[in-house]
């Protein structure tokens, strides 16, 4: 009795050899663009405020475990369109949406809304009200 089924279990020597090609094109792909993480913003370097001394300086109300929570985009880094960013070289600007032709420069600071928690970004954003602090007494006395 022929068997059925199994054949596919066993990759051929074709597969093998699409497989290691598609590897190497996305290697190379990955050479190519060394940032294309960065750019879909699924992750950011490592660069924080408690790395930068001007930024601690900037941000001198901020504990530094809470600085080391501010993630800062590196130079060069493409902001993405539409998504929420201020400036902590110029935090009364207040915050902006990004464009897809813009990027970090050397002379900004950016700090993305989404890698943060809403108490942090309003603190950045100079919101005062206790409420969006997480600062309001307990009303349940």
């Amino acid at each position: 009795m022929p068997k059925t089924g199994h054949h596919h279990s066993n990759p051929t020597s074709a597969e093998n050899s699409q497989s290691a090609a598609a590897q190497a094109a996305a290697d190379f792909d990955r050479d190519l663009h060394p940032n294309a993480l960065v750019e879909q913003n699924t992750g950011f370097e490592g660069t924080t405020a408690a790395d930068i001394k001007e930024a601690g300086a900037l941000l001198h109300d901020f504990t530094n475990d809470e600085l080391r929570a501010i993630p800062i985009l590196p130079v060069g880094t493409r902001l993405e369109q539409g998504a929420t960013y201020l400036d902590l070289m110029d935090r009364g600007y207040g915050p902006f949406h990004g464009q897809a032709n813009m990027e970090a420069g050397s002379d900004h600071y950016y700090v993305p809304k989404k890698a943060l928690d809403y108490v942090t970004w309003n603190r950045l954003t100079g919101v005062t009200d206790p409420e969006r602090l997480d600062e309001a007494p307990d009303s349940d006395g």
